[in-house]
């Protein structure tokens, strides 16, 4: 088995235990509920065609130094007056779970504290199995809203567009579903990618089979991460794909939402 620092994980030791952080944003608005401190994490399995930020797929190397779940929270915390009665921190990335040791420290630390937690994922490291799965169980309990992505409802189209299969992400939505946990859905749309309406339809039964999604928002294709696949020397394949109109979110945010 890999160490633990290539993996991204450090032992739940309360606020001595710690994550590799890539950046924080002080007053996120889109991010969960209310207003939020926004933590992304370094790594992420998946290579999502559209992915506006590449610079967090690398894990941490052995040279790196990790953030501790107290200078996380303290920072946070230095904008808890911006928060109101429903903000928080939100924990993204990159994918978050693939630290999910440091994430159950941090979001245990957070509520022993009093602050709302929100987690951001794409769900690709979920699985059932020991010891992942008993580690998910626990976090949970410490997590009060998730903002699922789920990118493509077909299986062998989420792989070309991401690398991996969707089972294990649908599993991961049933489970949350199950637990009862408030969850969000997320579906970026891509024009010729992501939004034929079949497959949109499919997606909008699925999301009817759970019992816990808040909300479901559809989010625009753009470009604006581009320069940093340049600046990384990764080919961008999605070059020629315009932004979706306002007609084609509308048309999907109308299956997908009910509006």
């Amino acid at each position: 088995m890999k160490d633990s620092k290539t993996l991204g994980l450090t032992s739940p030791q309360g606020g001595g235990a710690s994550l590799y952080v890539h950046s924080t944003e002080s007053f996120g608005s889109v991010d969960g509920p209310g207003i939020r401190f926004i933590i992304f994490l370094k790594g992420c399995h998946m290579r999502c065609r559209y992915c506006h930020n590449p610079d967090t797929w690398r894990m941490a190397g052995a040279e790196e130094k990790a953030t501790t779940v107290t200078e996380l929270l303290d920072q946070a915390e230095r904008y808890r007056a911006y928060w109101g009665d429903k903000g928080g921190i939100t924990v993204s990335g990159g994918e978050a779970l693939l630290q999910i040791d440091g994430l159950i420290a941090l979001f245990e630390e957070a509520h022993r504290r009093g602050i709302n937690t929100c987690l951001d994922t794409a769900a690709q490291p979920f699985t059932r199995r020991e010891p992942f799965y008993g580690k998910f169980l626990r976090l949970m309990q410490s997590t009060d809203t998730v903002l699922l992505d789920l990118k493509h409802i077909d299986s062998e189209a989420h792989r070309q567009l991401t690398g991996h299969g969707n089972e294990n992400i649908l599993d991961c939505a049933r489970c949350l579903s199950d637990l009862g946990v408030p969850v969000w859905i997320r579906h970026v749309l891509v024009p010729g990618v992501t939004d034929d309406e079949d497959q949109l339809h499919r997606l909008r039964a699925f999301i009817d089979t759970l019992n816990n999604v808040e909300r479901v928002e559809v989010l625009p294709y753009h470009t604006l991460g581009v320069y940093k696949w340049e600046e990384l020397g990764i080919p961008y394949t999605l070059k020629d794909v315009p932004t979706p109109s306002k007609e084609q979110v509308a048309r999907a945010e109308e299956i997908l939402c009910g509006k």
